[in-house]
């Protein structure tokens, strides 16, 4: 395990080696640095893992001191890995759909300009990520969580001479930093009151200092939920997600898979010892995460793009994820977050074969009957929908999903279980409904499907996971994250399971009913003034970019335009505008005129002497 830090400084080689090549590199070089940075990272994780199987290190957990960071006072952060069963979890989720995203990135980013400054991009993205997963101290962490929010800008703005794009990539960091910044007040106060930033010492110290319930420690919670909902596009900084799939589809899958959406849910299992202590805000955690999902699922229903309809499902099911974190079942949180990394990675994947194979085309409404002619994306939809949309026993999102709802519902979470039920039904029907439209009915296109080692393994091994195959990964949690009320089963849960189950079906049946043929009932829904009206607010997502429009950007453009004008400027500018006054009329008087300077000096003294005489 002594090797753990290779996984971080592999990725950093290969960005910093691509980076300072200013593109001077061929495409097949740049290539094996960026995708073998990362599969080396991979290797290297993998056979830490081995190792902390095999030979469990002492405590359950494994420190490794890289080196000093800073000393202020008693302020003395360092760069520390810390590897327990979550950040485990994390670290091979992360490298591991990492590497299979960079080798299909390979493929398709041929012929784009840029190739190598996108795999440094990536590179960077990766290693700021395993900074963020195994940082011992919430500094170190918040070190990687920056990263991965400055290159999340750099990914997403990547076609950066379209104007859309940019306007993408700056609206991501934007919203992100505002969660940042209600995250930095939150380790202010931490340390303020703690006297450090390790977070085992803090979960320690948390309990002796706080009480239950204690304002400070509230507020504290409060604000690293703040970071955690920028980050993981949750209500209300959510918006950013959906603008920015105009990156590249290997940084979408990057982005909404494995790596930066689910920094916030790993914050929050991380931290869970300060949650608990704060039990309204981890009750407010489940209500984010359930609105957000139902919200999320009724924008998915309308959307055209097929990369957009995948980032609502996103937002959707980080929102499941907020759920449990929210109901106490912290593992089931953590599970799903892995299995939804692999099944959402393959159908991002999937989504790039089909846009590449049609010429660039994303609207689900232009392609059709690509079934026969994309077999293997097709295969990957069907495997990676159906886990999306929860099919009984035969995918992996069934065992990661059921086990939030019963969680929900064995802690008594009534409203919550509910909504993860109907955002299961939405997400039955849009992820079919995407499949239908696109890949079933009559072919708009031609197409010219991908091939190659680089595009066929990743979403091999992806298709695999997605099965129940992948739920038979078990992430090493005992111990490191609390045991959840109903982790030993109960009345109850086979019927729930069936009821979900049921839904799921009940939901894909639908999505045929509407979707497949004709289309003739669901276009004359869409077509009342009630379909009109709700497929507009849905497709505009609630319509939160046009509020946030009205309650911020314009009253900001307006103090902009005001200051423009700058008023304290304009007020100190009285003074020179004064004196140069006074000079002007003073300058006037030096007329030459003896008579007027002899009136000038008798007036003056017999204003003086008045002056004398009155005061």
């Amino acid at each position: 395990m002594n090797l753990l830090f290779l996984t971080c400084l592999f990725p950093l080689i290969g960005w910093l080696v691509l980076a300072f090549s200013r593109g001077r590199f061929s495409e097949n070089t740049s290539a094996v640095i960026g995708v073998g940075s990362v599969g080396l990272s991979a290797l290297v994780a993998a056979w830490v893992i081995w190792q902390f199987n095999v030979n469990p290190p002492e405590g359950g957990a494994y420190t490794q001191v890289l080196w000093q960071w800073m000393s202020v006072g008693e302020f003395a952060p360092s760069f520390t890995l810390y590897l327990d069963g979550l950040s485990l979890t994390m670290l091979g989720v992360v490298t591991g759909v990492g590497f299979l995203i960079h080798l299909f990135a390979s493929w398709y980013m041929r012929g784009e300009e840029g190739y190598s400054r996108f795999f440094a991009y990536t590179n960077l993205f990766i290693a700021s990520m395993l900074f963020l997963v195994l940082g011992d101290n919430l500094l170190f962490l918040y070190f990687g969580w920056e990263g991965v929010g400055l290159c999340s800008y750099l990914l997403i703005g990547f076609y950066f001479k379209h104007v859309p794009n940019g306007n993408a990539a700056l609206k991501a960091f934007i919203v992100t930093r505002i969660g940042d910044v209600f995250m930095a007040i939150g380790l202010f106060i931490l340390f303020l009151h703690l006297g450090t930033l390790n977070i085992q010492e803090l979960l320690v110290l948390a309990p002796q200092k706080y009480a239950a319930g204690d304002s400070w420690l509230w507020v504290a919670t409060l604000m690293l939920l703040g970071g955690a909902v920028g980050k993981s596009a949750q209500l209300p900084l959510q918006t950013w997600l959906a603008d920015a799939m105009a990156g590249p589809t290997p940084v979408s899958a990057l982005i909404h898979a494995a790596t930066m959406v689910t920094a916030g849910v790993y914050l929050i299992a991380r931290t869970h010892g300060l949650f608990l202590l704060t039990p309204e805000i981890l009750e407010l955690v489940g209500i984010v995460g359930g609105v957000t999902l139902v919200l999320a699922g009724f924008a998915a229903l309308v959307q055209t793009d097929i990369k957009r309809i995948l980032a609502y499902s996103t937002m959707s099911q980080i929102g499941y994820m907020f759920l449990a974190l929210g109901v106490g079942a912290w593992s089931a949180a953590i599970f799903h977050l892995m299995t939804h990394a692999f099944f959402k990675a393959l159908l991002f994947l999937a989504s790039g074969s089909v846009i590449n194979a049609c010429h660039h085309e994303q609207n689900i409404f232009k392609m059709g009957g690509l079934w026969k002619k994309l077999p293997l994306a097709y295969a990957s939809f069907i495997v990676g929908g159906a886990a999306l949309a929860a099919l009984p026993l035969l995918t992996a999102g069934f065992y990661s999903k059921d086990e939030i709802l019963w969680e929900a519902f064995a802690s008594g979470h009534n409203g919550l279980l509910y909504a993860g039920l109907l955002g299961a039904f939405l997400t039955s029907i849009y992820t079919f409904r995407l499949i239908f439209i696109a890949f079933h009915g009559e072919a708009k296109t031609e197409v010219h499907p991908g091939h190659g080692i680089a595009h066929n393994l990743p979403l091999l091994t992806l298709l695999v996971l997605s099965t129940f195959v992948g739920a038979l990964i078990t992430p090493p949690l005992a111990g490191v994250l609390p045991e959840s009320i109903g982790h030993a089963g109960g009345e109850g849960k086979h019927s729930l399971e069936i009821a979900s189950g049921a839904i799921a079906v009940a939901g894909i049946l639908l999505a045929a009913l509407l979707f497949l043929g004709k289309r003739s009932l669901v276009s004359a829904i869409a077509a009342s003034v009630p379909g009109r009206f709700l497929s507009a607010w849905w497709f505009a997502a609630w319509g939160f970019d046009w509020l946030y429009d009205k309650l911020f950007v314009k009253p900001y453009l307006l103090l902009c335009r005001l200051l423009g004008r700058d008023p304290i400027d304009r007020t100190i500018g009285v003074i020179p505008r004064l004196a140069r006054g006074g000079h002007h009329a003073m300058s006037l008087t030096e007329t030459g005129n003896l008579r007027w300077y002899a009136a000038s000096i008798v007036g003056g003294t017999v204003l003086l002497l008045a002056t004398l005489m009155i005061f």
